[in-house]
């Protein structure tokens, strides 16, 4: 469903991602780590067709995200690490503003937009304005916009900085649903329980390479440290070493 072949990004000398590839199955959640400045958003920025990138391809669905970008873009659902969201609307405004950039058919709106606004609970506070909204009511009118229009793939960059446990919770049981669903979940977390609790697969990407990838399991077999706990080989595979 998401493939990443060959990779690379430039920022003028500076390699930000260097020759990834990538393979995430249909209807899995795919976990994405790394520390700060490892090459997270900058390889979900290609993924959504915000930066192109220096070398290498991507597809989604089956659509060459720059040779078919309408294809490609109309099928995914995307919530940055800060999204934003015009503070001058409604929640119901905004969702409305999202749905007309998608073409959902009109017939379809209103039923799109009550099915988001339930889930996340936000129909009480769906004719507020969004500069009213607290964090967590931000990030989860975000989700809102992302799901409106049905994608098959959802690629959510840190979305658990500032919810409370409530809501991290619901977070989480969305994810496992939309799963469950079909829809291909692509993950950029730092919270690595949170990777290993829902995570199919997993990827962890250092200074712009990716380090290893595969099912915790096979991560762990590959590392030689059967029992390892997530962090534990997080930690190891990221910590530089300094010779004496």
């Amino acid at each position: 469903m998401i493939k990443l072949t060959q990779v690379s990004k430039r920022f003028g000398s500076f390699l930000a991602v260097d020759n990834i590839s990538l393979s995430v199955p249909a209807g899995s959640i795919f976990a994405f780590l790394g520390i700060n400045g490892a090459g997270k958003t900058t390889t979900i920025r290609m993924m959504t067709g915000i930066t192109q990138p220096t070398s290498g391809s991507i597809t989604v669905g089956g659509f060459d995200l720059f040779r078919s970008p309408l294809e490609a873009k109309a099928i995914i659902g995307y919530v940055p690490d800060r999204p934003h969201i015009y503070p001058k609307l409604t929640g119901r405004e905004f969702l409305y503003f999202i749905c007309d950039l998608y073409r959902v058919p009109a017939s379809r709106i209103d039923h799109n937009i009550d099915r988001v606004l339930d889930e996340y609970s936000m129909r009480p506070w769906q004719d507020a304005l969004v500069e009213s909204y607290s964090h967590g009511m931000r990030q989860r009118i975000a989700m809102c916009a992302a799901m409106v229009h049905q994608p098959q793939i959802l690629v959510v960059d840190e979305p658990m900085v500032g919810l409370d446990p409530h809501g991290a919770h619901d977070f989480k049981e969305s994810l496992k649903r939309y799963a469950k669903s079909g829809v291909t979940v692509f993950l950029s977390t730092h919270s690595l329980d949170v990777a290993e609790e829902l995570a199919d697969h997993l990827a962890i990407i250092h200074k712009g390479s990716i380090l290893t990838s595969g099912t915790l399991d096979e991560i762990r077999e590959i590392s030689g440290r059967p029992s390892e706990d997530l962090e534990g080989m997080f930690l190891e595979l990221t910590t530089p070493r300094f010779e004496h």
